[in-house]
């Protein structure tokens, strides 16, 4: 392939290649040509152009394929416009005889053609550069074309338009005759050609005016005939066409109308020509004069649709501000469409017909007008209704002949219209509030009066409306169904009344689940109160049906239970109850009777089948049994139906056929195996169903092709269901009553669940339903029936199969086949029985194989595949694959190769590639000869397509046949026509399978690149084919090629490409297009979104309509949320944003920003149009009124509407994400740094003006979704930069300038008609907002203040007082979000007085006196004062929430225990939804209460809290009265059992979707709760309690790993063992007092014997849990690590500081643990708790730089030191094993040495131990040594750090009192510390520390000198005195001596002058007996005296160094 690469064509590799291999070596030349040729060099080319043009003119001859010569074609003209043009016409005159040449051989036709392409290429390129040749060579085309077969007719016609496109206006004298042999084309037998010529005439109308001037009706006829028996592609290039040209002749292009004078056609002409299309078809018009008259046959379906599609271009094409004017007019003319007897001849037809016009309003209303057109055009709407309605009633008061016509007439209309203003309605949500509030409009008011109409589609159709008006806009939903049940009470004697009225009720309640706040449920209750009661009454009536079927929309069971027995009796009751009385029955009733029995008896059924789907919880055996004894029932008199039928009439038939619909609903909703017994009838009746038994007509079920695999669509042609056509395109599929589903078919389903994809719910006529139902219903029944029943059913299939004839048997065949699909389907675990069932059913799947229908073909090799999976067994496999291939090898019909070749297909993909391993090549061999038959295309498109089947299911063990397959697949693209574009949909999905086949091997380079290259050729190929579902195809294989190999795909051809295809009209290639923008997004964001831009750039030269502006793909995809409606494109498309905006959000910020902000503001401006340069040419300037750009081009490039409340949604969504992003840089959040950093970098804080625009824009929008966005985006910014401050104002935030915005987005949240859940979020963002600290002024604070202060009112105003319009449940979310952010605001003020230093408090009460300075400063505690006031009334309100919660989160074994009326903020039947939204607020209250309870003490100071009145403020004093002490002492116990309960159940299992805020809030009221006495108290009696709340905490760290949750726990533990130390003290001192001195040792735990039990002990469960920790964190304490095979020796690190604290926490905790015990107990856990504590300090005693003692160390050393002075010391008994204690642990601290190690902190260890336990340790020879080494090595040690500390240790054992312990040590160490001291003279200090280091040194000697006796005194002074002198400086060394040195001197010279005076005569003595010391001395004296002198002169005397020690340890241990 690289050869190819080359500008001129490589002949000799050509040559040397294989023939097969040419055509695709000479495409890729083609393709790189096609490339190079724009980018090169002119010189170059024009070098080489005369070569070129003869290599290429050459190819033209060689007989090239469809997508060679199209590139061909292209390079030619191409290299002309670059090159020089002389030759031209000598090409274009060759060209021109290969088209006139004579020879009509099929050989010679590719070259022909590629000679057409050629010709249209050169004029499409250069236009009027060809002067004056055009009329000869388009009169050679035209007699060419009358000639031509088919592909020949296309492919001219397609020239022919770029001939004209080219030329434009300059070809006029052309135009009739192209016109003239164009039009009799449109009729042609090819569908293709038909496109062909619809696109040309499209081309020709733009300046062709006759076209839609004088030819005007002469083109509408055509394009209706056109449409008769059309394709889906003709009808939407003729519908392109027709509407194109009726909206010129409406508003003609302003160029055409300059030239020529030009009559224009009126609005009321264009619309009625295209009237008569949709009412009459292609039919002419002279002919239709007398036919009218005697209603002539009907319109073509195919004719109505397309004119339909037509109407919606025809609109679209006058755009948007169009049809704002003239709405009323377009509304009327096709309302009126409906109205038309001709339109509504028989039910079906009406239905298509209101189909066809539902899909005009919602193609045109819905997409091309803004919102607040849409309500103006609900208004309209309104009208229409009210005017139908208003004609009605008068028809049936005046009693006129024609009235029932009218009616029926009317129905249709109102139907339409409701259906619209419902969809309308639904589509605006929220925002269409004013529609429905406006009084002048009366929307409500028009619609319930259409409940009354004498038509029942016309009252469905009216509760449907008012059921979308109430989805909407929820608040409407109880006040109508008020109305609804007021009004039924009111009309009972009209029938029409009841049966509207409960409609409504019904599609109300089903609506009732897309509100999530639902409706009180005492509605509930009463509308189903209302109904039980009218059933009861109305016997008489044949509408009881309808109600019946309303009862069981349950809103939810608990609604159900309540009615539940009621409703048993009621349906036991409507059915006989026995034999005998079904005979009674049968003997008595008239038909009228009858009809009503079987009404009622079918409605009953429905609320039964209701009542199975929506309440599964409530079937228990019990009530399924009861629900059996009325089915059974129903079952029996099944059978008799038919004689009652003939008895009374034929019109029962409707009835009875209702009833047995809804049977098998039911059924099929049951297990089976409840119904067992009566299989035997039912199979009967199920089997007579859909074998058309009874049933004269051919009904056929319109299941088979859901049953059908999806991706066999490209043979079913059920791809139609994934167009934009979908809703009307169904109408012309071939099963019966396809696409008529209507309302009044099955009322039920006006309350159902709307099927997932469907706006409305269209059940199908009632004759399909019951066999569609009985078709599943078999499925069901079919796995558990015995193998002989089995047997028998599938000889009478096939039986019935041969009885039947002609239409009939296809019919019998399609629903048998459906049956038996269903049934295969279901039982795919089961055995599909012996041999014989085997061979029944396999003879009669293998007999439809050969089926004419392609339909049944499909579903027989379905079942086939199925068959084989059911069965698995090989052997049976290898036969039905045998059959195949021999069937293949001999058949030469289409019908049987396409069939087994499908069979193939299916077989493998059922069994998978192993199954089915051993017939892969035999099949692969077949079906790729039978996928080269040219001879027929459909042989090709089922073959390639089992081929492709059978490469996704074999996987890795296709690959040896990737090679051929792909060559053939190359082969085909390059040679099959594309007017067959199924061939190439197939050839796509081949090729998609063969990639993923070779999957990642792609990426190689060696032999792979070959395959490679072959795929992107195929997609190339595929791409630039003319049908989109091939251009899908071609896009999801290079999706699938960059998921492997990404470096191959090249992103900057592809992505402009897919941009492209976004504006497509084809659905499915928009979503191809989006799902791979989806996938590059993910890895390549960046790069996307450039070339993209890039694209935008090259806009403006190419014709491509585009709509990337400045804005980018980004834009444009915001702007397709708005059109487009199809779920699957519109996630992909939020995804592809969301992939976007998460890559590159946080580096364009502003660009994202200003996005998220144009869509936000939602302006009604133009957001993305491209305005086309070559159009501007022609469109002359001109009044605005009459200039409508872009007339005739794709609908997609029109202004598009202002965003949707749905987008805008979706905008302020990534509003919260591009905030969430910023976050991990903290340089969004500071405005200083932002400031100043260089302008290029882009902050998030520079926008935060834009931010809270944007999120103030939201919350205060109309739609409800909106607001809970904004708020969620306000609570997001305060949260993110509540702490950013202002640099220019120093103490304040840059938030407080917004607080005006805050609270004016804030305010409308809290307006009594906001939904509850929006005022919970605003509650929220209150609490954010007070909390943050933001604002710091009091009244700036009371507008939030007060919003909440209103809340609170309503909370305190209970349950049931106000009207409610939503359901309890809703209530419950309000209040409690109010008592939770109270509870926020009150922890915020607590930890913010905490954290500021108090200021002069003023006093709470002086508010008002604003005039004094201090006003605009806040106190920290003034936040305060905002809750005090509340503060009663909130903490019983908050305590009553707990206790719901507590109550609520019992197990459900307790639920007989719960309060029978609900709690106090919840009742019993929302119970389910009221616990999540407790679930979601108890943390923080419950943090709340125990702050106020501790503060309190209890409550101690309230009222008794019985008193439910308006609590006053408590006073201050207990009350004395005795009985109220006991009841507080009861309340305080309940109190804390509340608290404890609530924390621990919590704490015992925290979901693991529990945010770890709701963990630290529990944590945290736990710690606040034990901090007061009373809590502490409670908890240490009963110790039962405080071991579970320890185990629960041990648990808890277990599973939560964040540091701060270990913080606070140990925070807890610590406060429960102080409760318990203060108990032990309380003991104790009660027990002395009692005088039982000797008794008081045993107090404690462990008692005398020392045994702590776990589960009783806290010390034991105190110590798990510390355990726990200290190894978490350093597992290196742990001995088994130590000690396993695998452990490498850890050396000491340094703890990170979050540890550190914990571990410190942890030991100070463990050395508090033995005072809880017993001597005896102590003794029991000393051992490990001092091994514990050495250890923590013997791993975390590291070095640090600082020489800082790291905070466990510390907290070891304090633990030693509790532990060795506790008073166990003094116990007799247990002195032994004290003293062993101290020694180990002090060896254990000895023996250990680390290189680099903290000495200080151990040698302190060492010296606690000496100092405290001196007695224990005086004489251990062993120990003293060990510490005397410890001693000796420090003051040896090299820093000077070590040996300071180390004098200073000395010095305190030196002076430590027991002289038994000091003397040895002095004995050893003073030597070593005088040589030290004396060495100091050679080497004087030369930094502060070494300095330190001997002034340390120097101390404890002089304090050696004090504790001297008398009579040693002189020799030690000998010692000190001279080590002294030797310090000082003579006089000239130290005026230049160092700083350092100058301060030993002047150390060493105070001290001196010290010591003299204290011992004059030693001193003398020593002084005297070394003269030379003298001198130095006095010397120094006198320089020192001089320098005090000058220094006193200039009055700057230096402070003396100070004498007391400058070290100081963090904690004193001494």
């Amino acid at each position: 392939m690289e050869l190819a690469h080359s500008l001129l064509l490589n002949e000799d590799a050509l040559a040397q290649i294989t023939e097969a291999k040419r055509p695709v070596f000479i495409f890729e030349w083609l393709r790189f040509l096609d490339k190079v040729l724009v980018a090169a060099n002119r010189v170059d080319v024009k070098e080489k152009q005369k070569k070129l043009v003869e290599q290429l003119t050459g190819l033209i001859s060689s007989a090239p394929g469809p997508p060679t010569r199209k590139l061909l074609a292209k390079n030619l003209a191409t290299l002309y416009s670059i090159g020089d043009t002389f030759t031209v016409f000598q090409t274009l005159d060759k060209c021109n005889e290969i088209i006139k040449s004579k020879d009509d051989t099929p050989a010679y036709l590719p070259t022909k053609l590629a000679a057409v392409a050629c010709v249209g290429a050169f004029y499409e390129k250069m236009g009027r550069m060809l002067g004056s040749s055009f009329p000869d060579t388009i009169n050679n085309l035209l007699k060419a074309l009358k000639s031509a077969e088919s592909q020949g007719r296309g492919e001219i016609l397609l020239s022919l338009q770029k001939v004209l496109s080219g030329l434009g206006g300059a070809a006029a004298s052309c135009h009739r005759d192209i016109y003239k042999n164009a039009r009799s084309l449109l009729t042609d037998r090819s569908m293709a050609v038909r496109c062909a010529v619809a696109k040309c005439l499209l081309e020709l109308q733009n300046e062709a005016v006759f076209m839609w001037t004088t030819e005007l009706e002469n083109v509408a006829t055509l394009c209706f005939k056109a449409l008769e028996g059309s394709n889906y592609g003709v009808r939407v290039a003729v519908a392109k066409l027709l509407g194109t040209v009726m909206a010129t002749a409406l508003m003609p292009k302003q160029a055409a109308v300059m030239r020529q004078n030009v009559k224009r056609a009126t609005l009321e002409e264009v619309l009625e020509l295209m009237a008569t299309g949709f009412l009459r078809g292609g039919s002419g018009f002279l002919k239709s004069g007398g036919e009218m008259l005697k209603g002539g046959g009907s319109v073509s379906r195919e004719v109505r649709v397309g004119v339909t599609q037509a109407y919606v271009v025809f609109v679209t094409t006058l755009g948007g501000q169009w049809l704002e004017r003239n709405f009323a007019t377009f509304l009327s003319h096709v309302l009126d469409l409906v109205s038309h007897p001709r339109a509504t001849q028989t039910h079906v037809e009406a239905v298509y017909s209101r189909r066809c016009v539902s899909f005009m309003l919602r193609a045109t209303l819905g997409g091309l007008l803004g919102e607040k057109a849409q309500i103006a055009a609900g208004k309209e709407i309104c009208q229409a209704i009210s005017k139908q309605m208003r004609a009605v009633v008068n028809d049936i008061s005046g009693e006129n002949k024609a009235g029932a016509a009218d009616v029926s007439a009317s129905q249709h209309v109102m139907v339409c219209a409701l259906k619209e203003l419902g969809s309308l309605v639904q589509s605006l949500s929220a925002t269409a509030s004013p529609l429905i509030q406006e009084p002048s409009i009366g929307l409500l008011e028009t619609v319930t009066s259409v409940l009354l109409h004498p038509s029942m589609a016309a009252r469905l159709a009216a509760a449907w409306c008012l059921r979308c008006v109430a989805v909407a806009l929820p608040y409407q939903l109880t006040p109508l169904l008020d109305r609804c049940a007021e009004r039924i009470n009111n009309l009972k004697s009209s029938p029409e009344a009841v049966s509207g009225y409960s409609f409504a009720m019904a599609a109300l309640l089903g609506g009732v689940h897309q509100c999530p706040l639902g409706i009180p449920h005492s509605k509930g209750k009463t509308s189903l109160s209302c109904l039980l009661a009218l059933i009861s009454q109305q016997h008489c009536l044949p509408h009881t049906d309808n109600i019946a079927t309303t009862l069981l929309l349950c809103p939810g069971p608990s609604l159900v239970r309540y009615h539940l027995p009621k409703m048993l009796l009621l349906w036991r009751n409507v059915f006989p109850r026995s034999q005998k009385e079904l005979e009674a029955e049968k003997a008595r009733g008239d038909s009228f009777s009858w009809q009503v029995t079987l009404e009622g008896r079918a409605g009953a059924l429905c609320a039964m089948r209701s009542f199975v789907a929506h309440c599964p919880e409530l079937l228990t055996e019990d009530v399924i049994r009861r629900l059996m004894t009325p089915i059974e029932c129903a079952m029996t008199m099944m059978s008799h139906v038919p004689a009652i039928i003939k008895v009374h009439g034929a019109h029962l038939k409707a009835s009875a056929a209702m009833v047995r619909l809804r049977l098998y609903d039911i059924l099929a909703l049951l297990p089976p195996k409840t119904y067992e017994g009566s299989f035997n009838a039912l199979l009967r009746e199920l089997v007579a169903e859909f074998t058309l038994t009874d049933n004269s007509a051919n009904t056929t079920t319109s299941l088979l092709r859901s049953l059908c695999h999806y991706d066999d669509s490209v043979l079913m042609g059920s791809w139609l269901q994934e167009t934009d056509h979908k809703s009307i395109e169904d109408q012309l599929q071939p099963n019966s009553a396809s696409g008529s589903g209507a309302l009044e078919h099955d009322p039920s389903s006006i309350y159902l669940r709307v099927p997932i994809g469907e706006a409305i719910p269209g059940p199908l006529p009632l004759g399909v339903s019951v066999i569609d139902a009985s078709v599943a219903l078999f499925g069901v029944v079919f796995p558990h029936v015995s193998f002989k029943h089995r047997l028998q059913m599938l000889d009478h299939f096939a039986e019935c199969i041969k009885q039947a004839k002609g239409v009939r048997q296809q019919a019998v065949q399609l629903n048998i086949f459906t049956a038996v699909l269903s049934a295969l389907k279901v039982s795919k675990c089961s055995t599909l029985g012996p041999e014989e069932v085997r061979k029944s059913a396999l003879a009669l799947v293998m007999g439809a194989l050969d089926n004419p229908n392609p339909i049944l073909r499909c579903a027989a090799g379905e079942a086939l595949g199925r068959m084989a999976q059911v069965v698995g067994e090989a052997t049976f496999i290898a036969r039905m694959a045998q059959t195949s291939f021999d069937k293949l090898k001999s058949a030469r019909d289409v019908v049987s190769r396409t069939g087994h070749s499908l069979a193939l297909g299916c077989l493998h993909r059922y069994v998978g590639g192993i199954g089915s391993g051993q017939h892969l090549k035999t099949s692969v061999s077949i079906l790729l000869a039978l996928a080269q038959d040219g001879s027929s295309h459909e042989v090709q498109t089922w073959a390639l397509h089992s081929l492709a089947l059978i490469v996704d299911s074999s996987g890795p063990m296709y690959r040896g046949y990737v090679e051929p397959t792909l060559s053939l697949v190359l082969t085909l693209l390059l040679t099959v026509p594309p007017s067959h574009t199924e061939v190439h949909q197939c050839l796509g999905r081949c090729l998609g399978a063969l990639i993923t086949t070779v999957g990642p091997e792609l990426q190689g380079n060696s032999t792979i690149s070959t395959i490679r290259s072959s795929c992107l050729v195929g997609c190339a190929i595929m791409q630039d084919h003319s049908d989109s579902l091939v251009q899908a195809a071609a896009i999801s294989c290079l999706q699938q090629l960059h998921m492997f190999a990404p470096r191959h795909v090249n992103l900057s051809s592809l992505v402009p490409c897919l941009c492209v295809h976004l504006c497509s009209s084809h659905l499915l290639l928009r979503r191809a297009a989006v799902a791979c923008l989806r996938q590059l997004a993910q890895r390549e964001a960046a790069e996307v979104c450039e070339y993209a831009m890039s694209l935008a750039k090259r806009a403006g030269d190419s014709k491509d309509k585009l709509n990337i502006t400045e804005t980018g793909l980004e834009g444009v995809l915001f702007g397709m949320l708005d059109r487009e409606t199809d779920r699957k494109l519109c996630s992909d498309i939020h995804d592809t944003l969301g992939h976007m905006l998460s890559s590159l959000a946080v580096e364009k910020l502003s660009h994202w920003l200003k996005l998220c902000k144009d869509v936000l503001a939602a302006t009604t401006a133009v957001v993305f149009e491209v305005k086309d340069e070559e159009d501007s040419e022609k469109k002359d300037e001109m009044d605005d009124d009459t200039m409508f750009t872009g007339l005739g081009e794709d609908d997609k490039s029109k202004p598009s509407v202002a965003p949707r409340w749905v987008t805008r949604v979706f905008a302020a969504d990534c509003l919260c994400r591009i905030i969430l992003l910023c976050e991990n840089d903290k340089a969004h959040f500071d405005l200083a740094a932002a400031q100043k950093l260089d302008s290029n970098r882009d902050q998030l804080v520079l926008h935060l003006s834009d931010l809270i625009r944007m999120a103030f824009m939201a919350a205060t929008d109309h739609s409800n979704q909106l607001r809970m966005a904004g708020l969620q985006a306000l609570e997001d910014i305060i949260k993110k930069f509540a702490s950013v401050p202002e640099p220019e104002f120093p103490g304040h935030v840059i938030l407080e300038q917004y607080q005006a915005n805050v609270g004016a987005a804030l305010r409308p949240a809290f307006s009594p008609d906001t939904p509850s859940d929006i005022t919970a979020k605003a509650c929220q963002v209150c609490s954010t907002w007070i909390g943050s600290g933001v604002v710091s002024d009091l009244n700036d604070l009371r507008r939030v203040h007060n919003l909440l202060v209103s809340s609170l009112d309503k909370v305190q105003a209970g349950k049931g007082s106000s009207s409610q319009l939503y359901s309890e449940s809703a209530t419950t979310m309000e209040k409690l979000a109010v008592l939770k952010a109270w509870a926020e605001v009150r922890l915020q003020t607590l930890m913010r007085a905490e954290s500021k230093p108090a200021k002069p408090v003023r006093s709470a009460d002086d508010d008002d006196d604003d005039d004094d300075l201090g006003a605009g400063v806040l106190p920290p505690d003034s936040l305060i004062t905002l809750v005090q006031p509340e503060l009663p009334s909130l903490s019983r309100l908050w305590l009553a929430m707990l206790r719901d919660y507590a109550l609520l989160t019992l197990p459900a074994e307790f639920s007989s225990q719960l309060p029978p009326d609900g709690g106090a903020f919840y009742t019993p039947e929302t119970i389910d939804t009221a616990r999540l939204h407790y679930r979601g607020s108890w943390a923080p209250v419950l943090h709340a209460v125990a702050l106020w309870l501790s503060s309190t003490g209890f409550g101690a100071g309230e009222e008794k809290e019985e008193v439910p009145s308006a609590p006053s403020k408590a006073p201050a004093l207990p009350q004395g009265a005795s009985f109220t002490t006991k009841t507080f002492e009861e309340s305080v116990e309940d109190r804390m059992h509340l608290m404890l309960g609530v924390s621990i159940e919590f704490l015992c299992f925290p979901r693991p979707e529990e945010p770890i805020e709701h963990v630290m809030s529990c944590l945290q009221a736990l710690f606040t709760l034990l901090a007061s006495p009373c809590a502490k108290i409670h908890i240490a009696e009963d110790q039962l309690l405080a071991v579970e709340l320890l185990n629960v905490l041990h648990r808890l760290l277990l599973t939560r790993d964040p540091p701060a949750v270990q913080l606070q726990v140990t925070a807890v533990v610590q406060e429960t063992i102080r409760a318990a130390q203060d108990h032990l003290q309380r003991q104790r001192t009660s027990k002395e007092e009692e005088g039982e001195k000797d008794s008081q040792p045993c107090l404690g735990e462990g008692g005398d014997k020392g045994e702590l039990v776990p589960g009783k002990s806290l010390v034991f469960a105190a110590m798990e849990l510390l355990v726990f920790i200290l190894v978490r964190h350093l597992p290196q304490l742990n001995t088994r690590v130590k000690e396993s095979p695998s452990h490498v020796p850890l050396r000491p690190q340094r703890l990170p500081e979050e540890s550190a604290r914990l571990v410190a926490n942890t030991v100070s905790i463990l050395a508090e643990l033995p005072s809880l015990c017993s001597p005896a107990g102590s003794m029991t856990i000393l051992p490990t708790a001092l091994f514990l504590i050495t250890g923590v300090l013997r791993e975390t005693a590291v070095k640090t730089a600082d020489n800082s003692v790291p905070l466990p160390v510390s907290a070891a050393l304090q633990g030693i030191k509790t532990i060795i002075t506790s008073p166990l010391a003094r116990v007799e008994s247990m002195q032994t094993q004290w003293t062993g204690l101290v020694r180990s642990s002090l060896a254990s601290v000895l023996e250990h040495s680390q290189p680099d190690m903290d000495e200080v902190s151990m040698l302190t260890a060492i010296t606690l131990f000496l100092l405290s336990a001196s007695n224990e340790l005086v004489g251990v020879t062993v120990l003293q040594k060990g510490c005397m080494d410890r001693f000796r090595n420090a003051l040896n040690s090299s820093d000077p750090w070590v040996q300071a500390r180390c004098y200073q240790l000395l010095l305190s054992v030196f002076q430590h009192s027991s002289r038994a312990l000091s003397t040895p040590y002095i004995h050893a160490l003073a030597p070593l510390m005088v040589e030290k001291l004396k060495a100091v003279e050679r080497s004087r200090p030369g930094t502060a520390a070494e300095l330190q280091a001997v002034q340390e040194g120097i101390r404890v000697l002089e304090n050696l000198v004090g504790m001297g006796e008398e009579q040693n005194r002189v020799q030690l002074l000998a010692l000190l005195v001279p080590t002294l002198v030797s310090y000082l400086l003579d006089e000239n060394a130290i005026s230049s001596a160092p700083q350092v040195s100058k301060g030993l001197h002047d150390f060493a010279l105070q001290n001196l002058m010290r010591i003299g005076p204290l011992y004059p005569a030693a001193f003398k003595i020593v002084i005297g007996a070394a003269p030379e010391l003298k001198i130095r001395l006095e010397s120094a004296i006198r320089a020192n005296q001089a320098s005090s002198r000058a220094k006193a002169a200039a009055r700057q005397a230096q402070p003396t160094v100070q004498a007391a020690p400058t070290i100081k340890l963090k904690t004193s241990f001494f």
